[in-house]
């Protein structure tokens, strides 16, 4: 899918690849771990290894089953990544022993009561190396990420949900419609994807529709869009620009309850001051609609088949924090340092600012330019 891009700036040039030595990613925990508990916490760096291949690792170093595991999040395989992993206690003398790998470093060992589950995670900081930039670029990118922490971004699914061919959605919409229980982990990768690839055709709109209505008069937007002009008006009052609907499901920001939206001016003032935000319908079974005008704008990107996996809200919209940079002049490269709550994608914060894809061109290991 070809997805809108919130800001309106033009271009940025600059050469992205993600790399171990120029994409890093650390885990912010949930929680501080205990000095005591009957789970080993492992704080573990590793380079150029998936998290379920460390899973593997890790199995086989200690003859646990994968099960009993644990893990908040999936990083990627093309990185320097720091994760907690979880194992039970009496497994420390087997992990410690067995677990040598160049690939694999352990950098602190804590513990718990309780093992990590999946999603128990606060979020990411990133740091990511740009190569190609220039003064110019440097000083663009600095404002528009600036702006993108005061405003927030679309939380947009990265390409990498989506597979080499970013087409595995169509797969996983087959498996889907076909009614059977889901067999595997691959099966079910696959219906995410197209759990996800619904989420983000509807966020894409939304955004289409606020653009519309931020550039144009009331009467030329009430035109374009067929809405009424009232409407169109009391949306263009809004002072942030992704626009909020009559039945939003709106939720505490970075986590909490949520509520319909009846209030636009309650809501705008929660929303422009990063406390609370909309999210979007992820769709499975048990799950929550939007309401009223929200609902008929929601609606074209359901599914009532997608039943095999539990539906759940993801926020539509986050605001990055701690933003930093650090540029090199003689070699042109620009250091970039923010942190996004979990679940959300590096690459979508960077392709906001270049404003175009960065999924690579070709699947061999060279750089790619865009």
């Amino acid at each position: 899918m070809k997805k809108t891009y919130a800001y309106t700036h033009k271009p940025i040039h600059f050469n992205f690849a993600q790399t171990i030595e120029r994409f890093f990613v650390e885990e912010v925990p949930l929680f501080k771990f205990a000095d005591k508990g009957s789970n080993l916490i492992l704080k573990i760096k590793k380079t150029d290894m998936s998290t379920f291949k460390l899973i593997t690792v890790i199995a086989k170093a200690t003859q646990l089953e994968h099960r009993d595991i644990g893990y908040a999040g999936l990083k990627d395989k093309s990185a320097t990544t720091i994760q907690y992993i979880s194992i039970p206690k009496n497994y420390e003398r087997e992990v410690v022993k067995n677990l040598t790998t160049e690939k694999i470093e352990i950098l602190e060992k804590n513990y718990s009561k309780f093992p990590i589950k999946v999603g128990q995670l606060k979020g990411n900081n990133f740091s990511i190396v740009l190569h190609d930039v220039s003064i110019e670029s440097k000083k663009e990118i600095e404002r528009v990420a600036t702006q993108m922490v005061q405003k927030g971004i679309p939380n947009y699914f990265g390409y990498q949900r989506f597979g080499e061919d970013s087409k595995s959605y169509e797969q996983g919409k087959e498996i889907a419609h076909s009614g059977k229980k889901l067999k595997g982990a691959k099966e079910k990768l696959l219906v995410s994807a197209y759990q996800s690839y619904l989420y983000n055709s509807w966020l894409s709109e939304r955004i289409k529709i606020s653009k519309t209505i931020n550039k144009n008069l009331p009467e030329d937007a009430s035109k374009i869009l067929d809405y009424p002009l009232e409407l169109v008006k009391e949306l263009a009052k809004q002072p942030h620009d992704f626009k909020l609907f009559i039945g939003d499901d709106m939720q505490e920001y970075p986590h909490g309850k949520s509520y319909p939206l009846q209030d636009f001016k309650r809501a705008s003032k929660d929303f422009i001051a990063q406390k609370h935000s909309p999210t979007g319908l992820l769709v499975g079974s048990k799950v929550k609609r939007a309401l009223g005008d929200a609902r008929h704008l929601e609606e074209p990107f359901d599914d009532d088949e997608l039943y095999a996996l539990k539906g759940d809200r993801r926020y539509a919209w986050i605001f990055p924090k701690d933003l930093s940079f650090k540029y090199n002049k003689s070699e042109e490269k620009l250091t970039i340092d923010f942190y996004l709550p979990k679940g959300a994608y590096a690459t979508t914060f960077l392709e906001e600012i270049a404003q175009k894809s960065l999924k690579p061109k070709r699947k061999d290991n060279e750089n790619s330019k865009y």
